[in-house]
């Protein structure tokens, strides 16, 4: 048995004394001895921190421990909280990287109320939810995985009874040819003996009266001879007759077996080419699970209004000296990187998010129009959309070659993917295709007329250009909202940030407009006045929170800017 773990006070080590410690200060973030401690409380500075025990602190989960109250960067107690970042800041981040951030609170009010929060009993509630759903589910799995295997033992059977069936039969079959073989050959065969029997015994008779003539010349009188003579020719005319009615006859025909096998039989060969087939049917689980609640986070923390977001300038996208580009289309890929549409060369290109140039990854000057959207989908895939081509293409990044094209049969416009759905508009007929990536079916949601559009958490949201609204639909195509404002003119790209926010690039009205969540308001964030002008395409990447602005056909105005 291992031994309990020992802490040492932290104080006595810097002294070089090893002393055993007992609590453990949240505040100062030190173990203590006994006599450390008793200082430690009578000390202005320190008496109202609060302790636990070392064995408590060691319950701790080890996320839990290794959240500090000093900032990593600067080395500063933290004592700000971002409202907008949803983060703790000490004084030193506000001028690093929260000069813009309005909604900047004093930590310790914010803190106050977290154990008295209503999310502490709710999420109490969700462990315990989930901690039955679990149980139920791995109960379920264990039945499935017994009822897999009797269904196995119950499927070997069946194989293994049909070939036995079959072999009997072809058993049956086998025998009753070879009997049939048999007779034939015996009727043969009987009636070679026969002849074979008459015609020796012919041939033995000619050879004894070759011996009697040789004799008969030799010593027997000329009227013996005579006489013997034509007793001699009358046998060998008999016998020569008989050769011939032999010759002519049917005895001498050849005879030879052939088998000639069932032509079913040879189909089976030809055509059969597998036992049978293994499926597996699907049906839904009766696992009756509570999912507990959406999005837990946001009832602890508070999320950024539309009049918090304040992006700043950043970048642009840096164009290799001696060539042209011009940017249409664009994504962020998970890992930050950027993939834009290059018009001049047609393909795909490949950037860095703070601008730089990293490759081209695939052409697409096989095609004879430009793409309409693309997305990312998962692992290193793709999707490009052609609006007139009917299909949308599915790209390997990693090997730098389309895998594949989904024929669409429809003119096919704005693509979006969580990874398990593709869905795509399709305008001109008002309807989106729900495609499910593992075996490509499709659910048809009619009545949604948008050109552009995104997924993100279940729903769908998406851009008209012909009437400048901009919508949210539930993954089902029932609609939750849609909105239109004096500052949407033809709205193009959208994209949505870490808190469901809606970014809409307007083509006509010159400018980057954000819209809440409940699609009830918007604010315009960037115009103009920020070098947009005519924005076509717009990407976040959630995690870091820069935002790419590509403006129609003008690869000069491909923007980076930092929320």
């Amino acid at each position: 048995m291992a031994s309990p773990r020992k802490d040492f006070c932290t104080l006595c080590k810097e002294d070089n004394v090893i002393s055993d410690a007992v609590v453990w200060c949240t505040e100062c973030e030190v173990f203590l001895c006994i006599d450390c401690e008793k200082h430690h409380k009578r000390s202005r500075t320190s008496k109202d921190h609060t302790t636990i025990s070392a064995g408590n602190y060691h319950k701790l989960p080890s996320f839990i421990k290794g959240t500090s109250n000093m900032c990593k960067v600067h080395d500063r107690k933290f004592e700000l909280y971002c409202s907008f970042h949803a983060c703790a800041c000490c004084v030193h981040c506000t001028t690093d990287n929260h000069q813009s951030c309005q909604s900047m609170k004093p930590l310790s009010e914010f803190l106050k109320q977290v154990k008295l929060s209503a999310a502490v009993p709710l999420l109490e509630k969700d462990l315990k939810d989930l901690n039955k759903n679990f149980n139920e589910i791995v109960e379920y799995l264990k039945k499935r995985k017994g009822t897999n295997s009797e269904q196995k033992t119950e499927a070997i059977r069946s194989i293994r009874s049909m070939r036995k069936s079959i072999d009997d039969h072809l058993n049956k079959l086998e025998q009753q040819l070879l009997q049939d073989l048999e007779i034939e050959h015996s009727k043969l065969k009987s009636h070679m003996e026969t002849l074979l029997v008459d015609v020796d015994k012919r041939a033995n008779q000619i050879r004894q009266l070759q011996n009697e003539f040789s004799n008969m010349t030799k010593y027997a009188t000329e009227l013996q001879t005579y006489v013997g003579l034509t007793e001699i020719e009358k046998i060998t005319s008999k016998e020569a007759n008989y050769i011939e009615d032999i010759k002519r006859g049917p005895d001498l025909i050849e005879r030879n077996f052939h088998v000639t096998t069932s032509p079913t039989l040879a189909s089976i060969l030809r055509d059969v080419e597998s036992f049978g087939d293994i499926t597996v049917e699907t049906r839904p689980c009766n696992v009756s699970a509570n999912a507990g609640r959406k999005d837990q986070a946001q009832r602890l923390l508070p999320i950024p209004t539309i009049d918090q977001i304040k992006p700043t300038f950043s970048n642009t996208l840096k164009v290799p000296e001696g060539k042209q580009m011009r940017f249409l289309e664009c994504c962020i890929l998970p890992d930050g990187n950027i993939l834009t549409f290059d018009l001049v060369n047609r393909g795909l290109l490949m950037f860095r998010n703070d601008g730089t140039f990293i490759g081209s990854i695939v052409s697409f000057k096989h095609v004879k129009e430009e793409p309409d959207s693309v997305c990312f989908v998962k692992d290193d895939t793709i999707a490009v959309s052609f609006y007139t081509a009917c299909e949308v293409a599915l790209v390997d990044i990693g090997r730098r070659k389309v895998d594949r094209n989904l024929k669409i049969h429809k003119k096919c416009y704005g693509v979006s993917s969580d990874g398990q759905v593709l869905v795509i508009s399709i305008p001109d007929d008002k309807y989106i295709i729900v495609m499910n990536l593992l075996d490509e079916s499709k659910q048809i949601l009619e009545g949604i007329h948008v050109h552009r559009l995104s997924l993100f958490k279940g729903n769908i949201y998406g851009t008209n250009f012909n009437n400048s609204t901009v919508s949210c639909y539930k993954l089902s195509g029932e609609m939750l909202w849609t909105f239109n404002h004096q500052d949407i003119d033809t709205p193009c790209g959208t994209a949505l940030d870490k808190n469901g926010l809606m970014y809409v690039a307007c083509l006509k009205s010159d400018n980057i407009v954000v819209v809440s969540r409940d699609g009830k308001s918007c604010r315009t964030i960037l115009n103009q006045d920020n070098g947009i002008k005519n924005p076509w395409s717009i990407a976040i990447d959630v995690k870091s929170g820069i935002v790419l602005v590509i403006s129609a056909m003008k690869g000069k105005d491909s923007l980076l800017f930092k929320l």
